[in-house]
């Protein structure tokens, strides 16, 4: 299976095995990211910004931004397959929040 290397501002580069989730490619380096639905485009907490080309919307992920008035400034991670080399920020971590880590997401 192709791979792509993904790069996180302040974390670094790793590779991930492409059509994994974002969401689940930075969690599963190490990296604090919130998610607080269990990837299902409802609280909008995995966010993250693009420092490369981004990927097209799915739907859920539009219109969930669209809904909540956000739509441009942020991107959903639990929401955005890997498929090409990717470099993003990570909006918001968990233990920055108070958080606990949120449900598990799907593959």
């Amino acid at each position: 299976m192709a791979t792509h290397n993904v790069t996180v501002e302040g974390f670094g580069t790793f590779e991930v095995e492409e059509g994994k989730k974002l969401l689940l490619a930075i969690e599963q380096n190490g990296i604090d990211i919130s998610h607080r639905c269990g990837g299902q485009a409802r609280c909008t907490t995995c966010r993250v910004k693009f420092h490369s080309d981004e990927p097209a919307f799915e739907a859920a992920e539009h219109d969930s931004l669209e809904e909540d008035g956000v739509l441009g400034e942020f991107r959903l991670s639990c929401q955005i397959r890997v498929d090409r080399n990717m470099n993003v920020e990570v909006l918001q971590r968990a233990s920055e929040m108070g958080w606990e880590p949120g449900p598990e997401v799907d593959e």
